[in-house]
């Protein structure tokens, strides 16, 4: 009686166990369709009203509508400050490149402390906060509908009776009056949309248009491109995005199917394979992996066309990028549907009106972000914003391919990336900031740019109320503190954690590893661990490295290098030695040198250091690391002593 008892209540366990089992598959399938279901509503552009009448004297005017200028905007007029927001462009709608580019997919900046308990189920933590999040948390994705993120950013203007909007102006000007050789910004002058003309006078200019115009204009000073790496030739690829139509939730799905694709109710990533896409003109146009980001009215807008020989500065030729990618982009539809079964159905609707330009200024500014501060993770006296999306290295207008150089935890932005060495009166905001040409493919990313336009806004109250300049705030710990407090009040997140130092920073070779990232000669990755430093070097690799640096510094090494590798059957597989490695930099250096002799020459010459020399195991077998070191040596010669020698900032 008693067995069959104990067999019963197995048998019933088990087939509560399996109905348990059964109820929670279809539960999780149940949570992961509704994961991907898209509750957002479609919505009408609301019609974007300029103001009746602009003031002659503004408190504050911000150039640019957007994000970043957007969020400069609204935080000066909560301070108190008396706001001009104006917009250079015809855009009909806020929010520029994110709207009227269809840039709909955020780089979010994620927060190293993330909740811990059930995580998938709760919302994850961001940095900064602030505007930015305030604006964010309207939406339910990591990409946004264009026609709702228009509406939300108007209406946040809107509610700011301290804010005049100004649209469709043809032309902006600074105004500046220069004293004892310092030119300070006075104010700007506008060609409004009926063709008049307008001067209105400021205590200063916040500069969120996206090259920064307006105060290269009033003569603040940048470097272009990969100028600061001695690449005078190229910037990094621009994009058209273009939309499809047609897509149900059944084909989503199935898109968040394919291999080495990700997903979420808005955005997809990966189709790698579309890079196979045989361009019409590969010297102007090719294709990427896929970023496909959901709207609300069944469309997808896709960033993926990469676009090469584009000068950013130049209207003509930026007009000359968008016909190039219109006319292309059906041609890339095509393939897409007959590449990929999922997405036959769908069908092309059209293009973007603006071009995505990822890189064209950077400020020089009191401070200049370096990829040594994002690589450590680094925190400044005055960050007034964190970031901590991967550095993210496109394409560049040259056709070389990008890569993601690595993926920090979080690093500060200080307050004096804002502020121009050579302009009172100004700060500049958003992706043409006060960052080096490397650390840019991360600190460009909206949410930084919003959260320095909100810092930039504050600012400008502070100034005015100390009665200094705003170069003069910039180097006050005291007001920086005060900006802090005030940024805190407004809801932005200025917390850091204790963060351990990387792995990589306390390898011997790390100093020349940063160098030769700084060069593109490395790559961390998603993950920080493909640096590969104890890993073999080869020779080609070598010779490769040798020859961007000749290519980026040609003055210093005016050698052809042809003939450099003659005896050397395959490059690829032969381990590089010492004494190999002196003869490649000797040959692009153009030095005659005696056979066996390359490496005590260039020690003599000051090209190697000794130290480091001591520090190769093995110089038969050198490490990737050992010829970082190398490149860590030669750069002495053409990089700044800071760069070469890495101090804390």
């Amino acid at each position: 009686m008693l067995v069959r008892n104990w067999k019963k209540v197995v048998l019933l366990s088990l087939a509560v166990v399996f109905a348990l089992g059964i109820a929670g598959f279809f539960f999780v399938r149940y949570l992961e369709h509704a994961r991907l279901v898209n509750h957002g509503v479609t919505e009408e552009l609301i019609p974007v009203v300029s103001a009746a009448e602009v003031a002659d004297h503004y408190d504050a005017v911000v150039t640019g509508t957007d994000p970043e200028g957007i969020a400069a905007a609204i935080s000066a007029a909560r301070n108190g400050l008396k706001v001009l927001l104006v917009d250079g462009h015809d855009r009909t709608m806020l929010g520029g490149l994110m709207t009227v580019g269809g840039l709909n997919m955020i780089d979010l900046n994620y927060s190293p402390e993330q909740p811990f308990f059930l995580p998938q189920l709760r919302e994850p933590k961001y940095l900064n906060e602030g505007i930015f999040q305030e604006w964010y948390d309207q939406f339910d994705g990591s990409a946004f509908d264009v026609n709702v993120a228009a509406n939300v950013f108007y209406k946040m203007v809107k509610n700011e009776p301290n804010i005049d909007l100004l649209m469709e102006t043809q032309a902006m000007s600074p105004l500046t009056d220069t004293q004892n050789e310092r030119t300070t910004v006075t104010g700007v002058a506008l060609t409004l949309k009926d063709g008049s003309r307008k001067k209105v006078t400021t205590s200063a200019i916040i500069d969120a248009t996206q090259n920064a115009d307006v105060a290269a204009e009033a003569g603040a000073e940048f470097t272009l491109g990969r100028e600061d790496i001695g690449d005078t030739n190229s910037v990094m690829a621009s994009t058209l995005v273009f939309r499809m139509s047609g897509m149900t939730q059944e084909i989503w799905e199935q898109l968040g199917k394919h291999e080495d694709t990700g997903i979420d109710r808005m955005s997809v990533w990966g189709y790698k394979e579309a890079k196979e896409y045989e361009s019409s003109d590969p010297g102007k146009v090719k294709m990427r992996g896929l970023n496909i980001g959901r709207q609300n009215d069944d469309t997808i807008l896709i960033n993926s066309m990469l676009l090469f020989g584009i000068d950013p500065l130049d209207p003509e030729s930026i007009k000359q990028g968008i016909e190039t990618g219109t006319a292309e982009a059906p041609k890339i539809v095509e393939f897409l549907k007959k590449r990929f079964p999922e997405m036959a159905t769908l069908k092309y609707d059209g293009v973007a009106s603006e071009l995505y330009l990822r890189e064209s200024r950077h400020l020089k500014a009191e401070y200049r972000l370096t990829l040594v501060d994002v690589m450590e993770n680094r925190a400044h006296w005055d960050d007034i914003a964190y970031g901590s999306y991967p550095v993210d290295i496109q394409s560049t207008s040259d056709g070389r391919i990008g890569t993601v150089l690595m993926k920090p935890s979080q690093y500060g932005v200080p307050f004096r990336t804002l502020v121009p060495r050579t302009v009172d009166g100004l700060l500049v905001v958003g992706r043409s900031a006060g960052f080096d040409t490397v650390p840019h493919g991360s600190a460009r990313t909206i949410p930084v740019g919003m959260g320095t336009g909100e810092a930039a806004g504050a600012a400008v109250k502070l100034a005015l109320n100390t009665d200094m300049t705003l170069r003069e705030l910039s180097g006050s710990e005291e007001q920086i503190t005060a900006l802090k407090k005030q940024l805190r009040k407004q809801g932005m997140d200025l917390s850091r954690p204790n963060l351990p130092e990387p792995e990589y920073a306390k390898h011997k070779d790390y100093a020349g590893m940063l160098v030769s990232a700084n060069m593109y000669l490395t790559s961390g990755g998603y993950e920080n661990d493909g640096w590969g430093l104890d890993g073999e070097a080869n020779v080609q690799r070598f010779f490769n490295a040798v020859r961007v640096i000749r290519s980026l510094h040609p003055d210093f090494f005016p050698g052809e290098m042809q003939g450099a590798l003659a005896g050397i059957t395959d490059p690829a597989t032969q381990q590089l030695s010492l004494e190999t490695a002196s003869g490649l930099i000797a040959s692009a250096l153009d030095l005659p040198v005696e056979e066996g002799k390359a490496t005590e020459l260039l020690v003599a010459d000051g090209w190697l250091q000794q130290d480091t020399l001591n520090r190769i195991s093995d110089q038969e077998k050198l490490t990737n690391g050992d010829y970082y070191s190398l490149v860590g040596d030669l750069s002495r010669r053409f990089l700044p002593a800071d760069t070469v020698e890495n101090p804390a900032q």
